[in-house]
């Protein structure tokens, strides 16, 4: 008797302060199949404090309307710019705690190997991404970079969450 394997839901996140892009898709076995993806804008104006609330409360929203099984977030490169750097780091903490919190693993990618798993080239431009995004999820509807961008690390995801488990396992012996 052959067994179906059961779909993963997976959110992928690239996060930044002013832009954090949210991907949901399902891998059933090898395949996988588009459910949502969105961009969270906080608003320029207001505290660091405040921004920051606002994008955990939007994630949460997220986490709630698409309950994923596992969520997987873009570890991201450091800015010339000492203070940019920080509060994308800040920004980036918020991104990580909100699946979290909710109870849901989360794995973390190097943008390097995203890109490399969605289009074969470590030094991807943004326009190969969208066009891979394109390909490999033809219903996903993404309107920013940054969504495409959250749709490829849940692309990432279900390729190497195999290999993430096993390194997870294996930390813990």
């Amino acid at each position: 008797m052959h067994m179906v394997p059961s779909p993963i839901r997976i959110l992928g996140l690239d996060p930044g302060l002013r832009r954090t892009g949210w991907g949901v898709i399902e891998a059933v076995g090898s395949r996988l199949i588009f459910v949502a993806c969105g961009t969270v804008m906080p608003p320029e104006e207001g505290t660091l404090a405040s921004r920051l609330a606002c994008l955990y409360n939007e994630l949460a929203v997220v986490l709630r309307t698409y309950e994923p099984d596992e969520a997987a977030v873009e570890e991201t490169f450091v800015n010339v710019n000492p203070a940019s750097t920080l509060k994308l780091g800040q920004a980036r903490g918020v991104v990580m705690v909100a699946p979290a919190l909710a109870g849901v693993p989360v794995a973390e990618y190097a943008a390097l190997l995203v890109k490399k798993t969605v289009v074969g080239a470590g030094r991807a431009e943004k326009g190969q991404i969208r066009m891979m995004m394109k390909v490999l999820l033809p219903q996903a509807d993404f309107k920013t970079d940054d969504a495409a961008d959250a749709l490829a690390v849940a692309v990432t995801h279900a390729q190497h969450r195999g290999m993430a488990a096993l390194k997870a396992r294996m930390g813990a012996l």
